[in-house]
Protein backbone atom coordinates (compact mmCIF):
# COMPACT_ATOMS: atom_id res chain seq x y z
CA UNK A 1 0.00 0.00 0.00
CA UNK A 2 1.21 3.54 -0.77
CA UNK A 3 1.06 5.80 2.29
CA UNK A 4 1.86 9.52 2.29
CA UNK A 5 2.58 11.27 5.61
CA UNK A 6 2.49 15.06 5.81
CA UNK A 7 4.12 16.28 9.02
CA UNK A 8 6.10 19.47 9.49
CA UNK A 9 7.98 17.76 12.32
CA UNK A 10 9.63 14.48 11.42
CA UNK A 11 12.62 12.26 12.13
CA UNK A 12 15.37 12.63 13.12
CA UNK A 13 13.85 15.09 15.61
CA UNK A 14 14.26 13.27 18.95
CA UNK A 15 11.20 14.55 20.81
CA UNK A 16 7.59 15.51 20.30
CA UNK A 17 5.61 15.11 17.10
CA UNK A 18 8.65 14.52 14.90
CA UNK A 19 9.62 11.46 16.92
CA UNK A 20 6.19 9.85 16.65
CA UNK A 21 5.61 10.73 12.99
CA UNK A 22 9.00 9.25 12.08
CA UNK A 23 8.51 6.10 14.14
CA UNK A 24 5.06 5.51 12.64
CA UNK A 25 6.36 5.90 9.10
CA UNK A 26 9.33 3.60 9.74
CA UNK A 27 7.06 0.99 11.36
CA UNK A 28 4.79 0.99 8.31
CA UNK A 29 7.74 0.80 5.91
CA UNK A 30 9.18 -2.16 7.84
CA UNK A 31 5.93 -4.02 7.22
CA UNK A 32 6.09 -3.73 3.47
CA UNK A 33 4.19 -0.52 2.75
CA UNK A 34 5.57 2.14 0.40
CA UNK A 35 5.86 5.21 2.62
CA UNK A 36 6.67 8.79 1.66
CA UNK A 37 6.81 11.78 3.99
CA UNK A 38 6.63 15.48 3.20
CA UNK A 39 8.33 17.25 6.09
CA UNK A 40 10.35 20.25 7.13
CA UNK A 41 14.06 19.95 7.91
CA UNK A 42 14.76 19.09 11.57
CA UNK A 43 14.66 22.14 13.85
CA UNK A 44 12.89 21.09 17.06
CA UNK A 45 13.23 21.37 20.06
CA UNK A 46 16.20 23.76 19.64
CA UNK A 47 14.20 26.03 17.30
CA UNK A 48 17.06 26.28 14.84
CA UNK A 49 17.99 24.42 11.70
CA UNK A 50 20.91 22.04 11.77
CA UNK A 51 23.75 23.45 9.60
CA UNK A 52 23.58 20.45 7.25
CA UNK A 53 19.96 21.33 6.39
CA UNK A 54 20.39 25.02 5.57
CA UNK A 55 21.10 24.33 1.90
CA UNK A 56 19.65 23.16 -0.40
CA UNK A 57 16.18 24.21 0.79
CA UNK A 58 14.46 21.29 -0.97
CA UNK A 59 15.88 17.79 -0.82
CA UNK A 60 14.97 14.15 -0.94
CA UNK A 61 16.45 11.53 1.37
CA UNK A 62 15.94 8.03 2.72
CA UNK A 63 15.53 7.15 6.40
CA UNK A 64 14.65 3.70 7.74
CA UNK A 65 12.86 2.74 4.54
CA UNK A 66 10.92 6.03 4.31
CA UNK A 67 11.26 8.31 1.28
CA UNK A 68 11.41 11.83 2.78
CA UNK A 69 10.77 14.98 0.74
CA UNK A 70 11.96 18.05 2.65
CA UNK A 71 10.51 21.53 2.14
CA UNK A 72 11.89 24.65 3.86
CA UNK A 73 10.24 26.75 6.52
CA UNK A 74 11.00 29.86 8.53
CA UNK A 75 12.19 29.15 12.06
CA UNK A 76 11.90 32.12 14.47
CA UNK A 77 14.61 32.49 17.10
CA UNK A 78 12.06 33.39 19.77
CA UNK A 79 8.64 31.97 18.85
CA UNK A 80 5.52 33.74 20.11
CA UNK A 81 1.91 33.69 18.98
CA UNK A 82 2.20 35.60 15.69
CA UNK A 83 5.63 34.18 14.87
CA UNK A 84 4.39 30.65 15.42
CA UNK A 85 1.53 31.22 12.98
CA UNK A 86 3.93 32.63 10.37
CA UNK A 87 6.31 29.76 11.02
CA UNK A 88 3.62 27.18 10.27
CA UNK A 89 2.26 29.15 7.33
CA UNK A 90 5.72 29.25 5.79
CA UNK A 91 5.84 25.47 5.72
CA UNK A 92 2.29 25.23 4.34
CA UNK A 93 3.26 27.53 1.44
CA UNK A 94 6.69 26.04 0.73
CA UNK A 95 5.50 22.43 0.95
CA UNK A 96 2.46 23.01 -1.29
CA UNK A 97 4.12 22.08 -4.62
CA UNK A 98 5.95 19.14 -3.03
CA UNK A 99 2.76 17.72 -1.58
CA UNK A 100 0.80 18.15 -4.80
CA UNK A 101 3.58 16.41 -6.70
CA UNK A 102 2.83 13.27 -4.71
CA UNK A 103 -0.55 13.04 -6.46
CA UNK A 104 1.28 11.60 -9.50
CA UNK A 105 2.73 8.88 -7.24
CA UNK A 106 -0.86 7.87 -6.42
CA UNK A 107 -0.99 7.25 -2.66
CA UNK A 108 -3.79 5.12 -1.25
CA UNK A 109 -3.72 6.78 2.17
CA UNK A 110 -2.75 10.36 3.07
CA UNK A 111 -2.08 11.08 6.76
CA UNK A 112 -1.75 14.73 7.80
CA UNK A 113 -0.33 15.41 11.27
CA UNK A 114 -1.51 18.46 13.24
CA UNK A 115 0.15 20.64 14.20
CA UNK A 116 0.43 22.08 11.61
CA UNK A 117 -3.28 22.35 10.88
CA UNK A 118 -2.54 24.95 8.17
CA UNK A 119 -0.99 22.15 6.08
CA UNK A 120 -4.09 19.97 6.33
CA UNK A 121 -6.01 21.61 3.42
CA UNK A 122 -3.22 20.76 0.97
CA UNK A 123 -3.02 17.19 2.27
CA UNK A 124 -6.79 16.90 1.89
CA UNK A 125 -6.62 18.27 -1.66
CA UNK A 126 -3.89 15.78 -2.58
CA UNK A 127 -5.97 12.91 -1.19
CA UNK A 128 -9.06 13.97 -3.12
CA UNK A 129 -7.15 14.42 -6.40
CA UNK A 130 -5.86 10.85 -6.34
CA UNK A 131 -8.83 9.20 -4.61
CA UNK A 132 -6.92 8.37 -1.43
CA UNK A 133 -8.33 7.98 2.06
CA UNK A 134 -7.77 11.28 3.92
CA UNK A 135 -6.72 10.95 7.55
CA UNK A 136 -6.02 13.83 9.95
CA UNK A 137 -4.16 12.93 13.16
CA UNK A 138 -4.25 15.59 15.88
CA UNK A 139 -1.37 15.58 18.33
CA UNK A 140 -2.26 18.98 19.74
CA UNK A 141 -5.32 21.24 19.51
CA UNK A 142 -3.08 24.11 18.51
CA UNK A 143 -5.89 26.60 18.00
CA UNK A 144 -7.50 25.96 21.40
CA UNK A 145 -4.16 26.01 23.20
CA UNK A 146 -3.03 29.21 21.46
CA UNK A 147 -6.13 31.12 22.60
CA UNK A 148 -6.23 29.50 26.05
CA UNK A 149 -2.62 30.52 26.75
CA UNK A 150 -2.95 33.99 25.23
CA UNK A 151 -0.65 33.32 22.27
CA UNK A 152 -3.50 34.46 20.04
CA UNK A 153 -6.17 36.93 21.18
CA UNK A 154 -9.51 38.34 20.13
CA UNK A 155 -13.02 36.90 20.19
CA UNK A 156 -13.67 37.62 16.52
CA UNK A 157 -10.41 36.00 15.45
CA UNK A 158 -11.13 32.99 17.65
CA UNK A 159 -14.62 32.48 16.20
CA UNK A 160 -13.30 32.80 12.67
CA UNK A 161 -10.44 30.32 13.12
CA UNK A 162 -12.57 27.81 15.03
CA UNK A 163 -15.21 27.93 12.27
CA UNK A 164 -12.54 27.26 9.65
CA UNK A 165 -11.14 24.43 11.77
CA UNK A 166 -14.58 22.85 12.15
CA UNK A 167 -15.18 22.93 8.39
CA UNK A 168 -11.80 21.34 7.74
CA UNK A 169 -12.29 18.54 10.28
CA UNK A 170 -15.59 17.54 8.65
CA UNK A 171 -13.93 16.98 5.28
CA UNK A 172 -11.49 14.27 6.36
CA UNK A 173 -12.54 10.63 6.15
CA UNK A 174 -10.85 9.85 9.47
CA UNK A 175 -9.82 12.15 12.32
CA UNK A 176 -7.81 10.72 15.20
CA UNK A 177 -6.26 12.03 18.40
CA UNK A 178 -4.05 10.84 21.22
CA UNK A 179 -6.29 10.83 24.28
CA UNK A 180 -9.85 10.14 25.31
CA UNK A 181 -10.48 13.77 26.24
CA UNK A 182 -9.13 14.94 22.90
CA UNK A 183 -11.45 12.48 21.16
CA UNK A 184 -14.32 13.98 23.18
CA UNK A 185 -13.16 17.38 21.98
CA UNK A 186 -13.50 16.21 18.39
CA UNK A 187 -17.09 15.21 19.08
CA UNK A 188 -17.72 18.66 20.56
CA UNK A 189 -16.33 20.17 17.36
CA UNK A 190 -18.97 18.27 15.39
CA UNK A 191 -16.91 15.41 13.94
CA UNK A 192 -19.10 12.33 13.53
CA UNK A 193 -18.26 9.49 15.90
CA UNK A 194 -17.94 7.04 13.03
CA UNK A 195 -14.97 8.96 11.65
CA UNK A 196 -13.10 9.43 14.95
CA UNK A 197 -10.27 7.17 16.10
CA UNK A 198 -8.39 6.97 19.37
CA UNK A 199 -4.70 6.76 18.43
CA UNK A 200 -2.45 7.19 21.50
CA UNK A 201 1.26 7.88 21.43
CA UNK A 202 3.27 4.77 22.17
CA UNK A 203 6.51 3.61 23.73
CA UNK A 204 8.99 0.86 22.88
CA UNK A 205 8.90 -1.03 26.17
CA UNK A 206 12.09 -2.94 25.34
CA UNK A 207 14.11 0.27 25.78
CA UNK A 208 13.19 0.54 29.45
CA UNK A 209 14.66 -1.71 32.15
CA UNK A 210 13.23 -0.48 35.47
CA UNK A 211 15.38 -2.84 37.56
CA UNK A 212 18.53 -1.01 36.46
CA UNK A 213 19.54 2.55 37.23
CA UNK A 214 22.27 4.46 35.44
CA UNK A 215 25.28 4.83 37.76
CA UNK A 216 27.10 6.53 34.87
CA UNK A 217 24.55 9.35 34.65
CA UNK A 218 24.65 9.91 38.41
CA UNK A 219 28.44 9.90 38.48
CA UNK A 220 28.67 12.39 35.63
CA UNK A 221 26.27 14.73 37.43
CA UNK A 222 27.95 14.30 40.81
CA UNK A 223 24.86 12.71 42.34
CA UNK A 224 25.30 10.28 45.21
CA UNK A 225 24.14 6.70 44.53
CA UNK A 226 21.62 6.87 47.38
CA UNK A 227 20.20 10.30 46.49
CA UNK A 228 16.58 10.62 45.36
CA UNK A 229 16.58 11.88 41.78
CA UNK A 230 13.58 13.94 40.68
CA UNK A 231 13.67 14.18 36.88
CA UNK A 232 12.06 16.19 34.14
CA UNK A 233 13.16 15.17 30.65
CA UNK A 234 11.73 16.51 27.42
CA UNK A 235 11.08 19.65 25.45
CA UNK A 236 11.55 22.78 27.54
CA UNK A 237 8.51 24.59 26.15
CA UNK A 238 6.02 27.11 27.40
CA UNK A 239 3.12 24.68 27.90
CA UNK A 240 4.94 22.62 30.54
CA UNK A 241 4.82 25.04 33.47
CA UNK A 242 8.52 24.32 34.00
CA UNK A 243 9.29 27.27 36.24
CA UNK A 244 7.68 25.25 39.02
CA UNK A 245 10.79 23.02 39.14
CA UNK A 246 13.35 25.60 40.33
CA UNK A 247 10.67 27.03 42.65
CA UNK A 248 10.24 23.62 44.33
CA UNK A 249 13.99 23.01 44.36
CA UNK A 250 14.42 26.27 46.25
CA UNK A 251 11.80 25.22 48.82
CA UNK A 252 13.62 21.90 49.31
CA UNK A 253 17.17 23.27 49.21
CA UNK A 254 17.79 22.01 52.76
CA UNK A 255 17.12 18.42 51.64
CA UNK A 256 20.60 17.36 50.47
CA UNK A 257 19.24 13.88 49.70
CA UNK A 258 16.94 15.17 46.92
CA UNK A 259 18.40 16.23 43.56
CA UNK A 260 16.38 17.77 40.71
CA UNK A 261 17.55 17.00 37.15
CA UNK A 262 16.20 19.01 34.20
CA UNK A 263 17.12 17.46 30.85
CA UNK A 264 16.18 18.86 27.47
CA UNK A 265 16.23 21.83 25.16
CA UNK A 266 13.75 24.46 24.05
CA UNK A 267 12.62 28.05 24.39
CA UNK A 268 12.38 27.93 28.21
CA UNK A 269 15.96 26.78 28.73
CA UNK A 270 17.51 30.26 29.33
CA UNK A 271 14.85 31.12 31.91
CA UNK A 272 15.36 27.81 33.70
CA UNK A 273 19.12 28.34 33.76
CA UNK A 274 18.67 31.75 35.36
CA UNK A 275 16.12 30.49 37.91
CA UNK A 276 18.32 27.51 38.83
CA UNK A 277 21.53 29.46 39.21
CA UNK A 278 22.89 29.08 42.73
CA UNK A 279 20.65 26.12 43.61
CA UNK A 280 22.96 23.26 44.67
CA UNK A 281 20.21 20.66 44.28
CA UNK A 282 19.54 21.30 40.57
CA UNK A 283 21.42 19.78 37.63
CA UNK A 284 20.78 20.72 34.01
CA UNK A 285 21.50 18.33 31.13
CA UNK A 286 21.29 18.95 27.39
CA UNK A 287 18.94 16.82 25.33
CA UNK A 288 20.27 13.26 25.41
CA UNK A 289 20.64 10.85 22.46
CA UNK A 290 17.44 8.97 21.76
CA UNK A 291 19.12 5.59 22.20
CA UNK A 292 19.88 6.52 25.83
CA UNK A 293 16.36 7.68 26.69
CA UNK A 294 15.42 4.50 28.55
CA UNK A 295 18.63 4.62 30.59
CA UNK A 296 18.07 8.28 31.45
CA UNK A 297 14.46 7.84 32.55
CA UNK A 298 15.29 4.78 34.62
CA UNK A 299 17.89 6.88 36.48
CA UNK A 300 15.02 8.75 38.12
CA UNK A 301 13.36 7.84 41.39
CA UNK A 302 10.50 10.26 40.72
CA UNK A 303 9.34 11.92 37.50
CA UNK A 304 7.95 15.45 37.44
CA UNK A 305 5.30 16.40 34.89
CA UNK A 306 4.35 20.04 35.41
CA UNK A 307 1.73 21.52 33.09
CA UNK A 308 0.57 25.07 32.58
CA UNK A 309 -2.92 25.85 33.78
CA UNK A 310 -4.26 26.55 30.30
CA UNK A 311 -3.06 23.40 28.51
CA UNK A 312 -3.63 20.48 30.87
CA UNK A 313 -7.07 19.46 29.62
CA UNK A 314 -6.27 20.05 25.93
CA UNK A 315 -3.19 17.85 25.61
CA UNK A 316 -1.94 14.58 27.06
CA UNK A 317 1.86 14.98 27.19
CA UNK A 318 3.64 12.47 24.97
CA UNK A 319 6.49 12.18 27.47
CA UNK A 320 4.11 10.53 29.95
CA UNK A 321 4.35 7.13 28.23
CA UNK A 322 8.13 7.00 28.69
CA UNK A 323 7.86 8.03 32.32
CA UNK A 324 5.41 5.22 32.99
CA UNK A 325 7.49 2.69 31.06
CA UNK A 326 10.49 3.45 33.30
CA UNK A 327 8.59 2.00 36.27
CA UNK A 328 8.87 5.15 38.35
CA UNK A 329 6.10 7.20 40.01
CA UNK A 330 4.98 10.47 38.45
CA UNK A 331 4.05 13.74 40.13
CA UNK A 332 1.91 15.86 37.81
CA UNK A 333 0.44 19.33 38.16
CA UNK A 334 -3.02 19.45 36.63
CA UNK A 335 -6.63 20.13 37.45
CA UNK A 336 -8.99 17.50 38.79
CA UNK A 337 -11.08 15.81 36.13
CA UNK A 338 -8.50 16.04 33.35
CA UNK A 339 -7.32 12.88 31.61
CA UNK A 340 -3.80 13.50 32.90
CA UNK A 341 -5.16 13.47 36.45
CA UNK A 342 -7.05 10.22 35.76
CA UNK A 343 -3.90 8.44 34.57
CA UNK A 344 -1.36 9.83 37.04
CA UNK A 345 -3.60 9.32 40.08
CA UNK A 346 -3.23 5.55 39.49
CA UNK A 347 0.56 5.59 39.62
CA UNK A 348 1.68 8.81 41.27
CA UNK A 349 0.52 12.04 42.87
CA UNK A 350 -1.49 14.88 41.35
CA UNK A 351 -1.21 18.42 42.72
CA UNK A 352 -2.93 21.62 41.58
CA UNK A 353 -1.09 23.77 39.03
CA UNK A 354 0.83 26.81 40.30
CA UNK A 355 1.05 25.45 43.86
CA UNK A 356 4.75 25.13 44.62
CA UNK A 357 4.17 24.26 48.27
CA UNK A 358 1.90 21.31 47.38
CA UNK A 359 4.39 20.13 44.78
CA UNK A 360 7.26 20.31 47.27
CA UNK A 361 5.20 18.34 49.80
CA UNK A 362 4.47 15.63 47.23
CA UNK A 363 8.16 15.33 46.34
CA UNK A 364 9.13 15.08 50.03
CA UNK A 365 6.45 12.48 50.68
CA UNK A 366 7.64 10.16 47.92
CA UNK A 367 11.31 10.78 48.67
CA UNK A 368 10.74 9.54 52.23
CA UNK A 369 8.66 6.49 51.31
CA UNK A 370 10.59 3.90 49.30
CA UNK A 371 7.81 1.28 49.50
CA UNK A 372 5.22 3.65 48.06
CA UNK A 373 7.60 4.66 45.26
CA UNK A 374 8.13 1.04 44.33
CA UNK A 375 4.42 0.21 44.34
CA UNK A 376 3.47 3.27 42.28
CA UNK A 377 6.31 2.50 39.89
CA UNK A 378 5.03 -1.04 39.42
CA UNK A 379 1.57 0.33 38.61
CA UNK A 380 3.10 2.82 36.17
CA UNK A 381 4.93 0.10 34.26
CA UNK A 382 1.83 -2.10 34.14
CA UNK A 383 -0.26 0.79 32.81
CA UNK A 384 2.27 1.49 30.05
CA UNK A 385 2.41 -2.17 29.07
CA UNK A 386 -1.37 -2.38 28.87
CA UNK A 387 -2.00 0.88 27.03
CA UNK A 388 1.05 2.24 25.22
CA UNK A 389 3.17 -0.66 23.93
CA UNK A 390 4.35 0.35 20.46
CA UNK A 391 3.58 -2.71 18.36
CA UNK A 392 0.19 -3.16 20.00
CA UNK A 393 -0.85 0.47 19.38
CA UNK A 394 0.36 0.63 15.78
CA UNK A 395 -0.76 -2.91 15.00
CA UNK A 396 -4.27 -2.16 16.21
CA UNK A 397 -4.43 1.01 14.16
CA UNK A 398 -2.83 -0.15 10.92
CA UNK A 399 -3.11 -3.94 11.01
CA UNK A 400 -6.46 -3.99 9.17
CA UNK A 401 -5.07 -2.09 6.14
CA UNK A 402 -5.68 -4.28 3.10
CA UNK A 403 -5.26 -3.40 -0.55
CA UNK A 404 -6.57 0.09 -1.25
CA UNK A 405 -9.05 0.04 1.62
CA UNK A 406 -8.49 1.41 5.10
CA UNK A 407 -10.50 -0.50 7.68
CA UNK A 408 -10.15 0.51 11.31
CA UNK A 409 -11.76 -1.82 13.87
CA UNK A 410 -14.71 -0.42 15.80
CA UNK A 411 -13.06 -1.00 19.18
CA UNK A 412 -10.40 1.59 18.35
CA UNK A 413 -13.02 4.31 18.76
CA UNK A 414 -12.74 5.78 22.26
Amino acid sequence: MKILVCSANFAPEPTGIGKYSGEMAAWLAARGHEVRAVAAPPYYPQWRLAPSYRWPPYRREQWNGVDIWRAPLWVPASPNGVKRVLHLLSFAVMSFPVLLRQVFWGPDLVIAIAPALVCAPTALLAARLCGAHAWLHIQDFEVDVAFRMGLLKGNLLQRLILRMERGLLHRFDTVSSISGRMVERLLQKGVSQGGIRYFPNWVDMSQFKPASASAEYRSRLGIAPDAVVVLFSGTLGGKQGLMAIPAVAKLLAARSDIVFVICGDGMMKPALEIASAGLPNVRLLPLQPFERLGELLCMADIHLLPQSLGAADLVLPSKLSGMLASGRPVIATCRAGTELETVVSQCGIVVPPQDSAALALAVSRLADDVATRQELGRRARSFAEANYERDAVLGKMFGPIEGNEVRVPDDVIA
